[in-house]
């Protein structure tokens, strides 16, 4: 289960609700700061032939989009909602933005973690550090990526795989269902979307041939840092 708090203060990195304080403060004036769409670190076409440019502009341009807007419109209706006092309302609209925030947070980090394939970003060996704690946690990067896969698979309906990285249990494989982001103590390492709009034009029913390309176009480089640390996962 996603808590909306937490939803919340994981956009409110990018941009955080803002209050008048003191004596001034209103709910009613309780402004929040539009999210705009991430520009992609490369060409629709650069994922090609792995993912295809008409999947990913529509992913892009039209699905990420929607999160975007939707989730710009709902934070605006809860602060109103807030300020009237309108409780209802309020809990109508947590789970809006549970949804459409999960959507942008997890594009986000879906795009940065992809890179157009037989780029140095997408050799494992940029990510020395990080092959090495999968290695001695699955035993081999073949045995982890199959594991994986077989996660991917797994998944009934929509939904999210994640290689995490926490403080006490090191690194695992994890789903989210829908658009539930990561939150807590995990710390996303890279992600992959099972939604149907992810690979449908191109694979159709094909999921498994889905999976066993976006191999080919993980970021390896972006992974490292995040694994590290030394990627801010949170800065949408």
């Amino acid at each position: 289960m996603v808590n909306f708090d937490n939803i919340l203060k994981y956009l409110a990195v990018q941009a955080p609700l803002r209050a008048f304080s003191g004596e001034d403060f209103n709910a009613t004036k309780m402004a929040v700061q539009e999210y705009t769409l991430p520009a992609l670190p490369y060409a629709y076409n650069a994922l090609e032939p792995h993912i295809s440019a008409q999947i990913m502009e529509l992913h892009h341009s039209k699905h990420h989009q929607a999160y975007v807007t939707n989730l710009n419109n709902a934070l605006k209706l809860h602060v109103a909602a807030v300020g009237a006092g309108d409780i209802a309302s309020q809990i109508e609209m947590q789970q809006v933005i549970k949804f459409n925030g999960g959507g942008h947070i997890n594009h986000s980090l879906f795009w940065k973690n992809l890179a157009p394939a037989e780029s140095e970003e997408t050799k494992p060996e940029a990510a020395k550090k990080l092959v090495a704690a999968v290695e001695k946690t699955w035993g081999s990067l073949d045995d982890f990526k199959k594991a994986f896969s077989s996660t991917l698979l797994g998944i009934q309906g929509s939904g999210w795989g994640w290689l995490v990285k926490d403080s006490v249990n090191g690194l695992r494989i994890v789903t989210t269902k829908d658009q539930d982001p990561v939150v807590g103590r995990d710390v996303p390492v890279f992600g992959v979307d099972m939604w149907e709009h992810a690979y449908y034009l191109q694979y159709l029913n094909g999921k498994a041939a889905y999976v066993e390309n976006i191999w080919n176009v993980i970021n390896w480089k972006t992974a490292e840092e995040r694994f590290l640390g030394t990627s801010e996962v949170t800065k949408l």
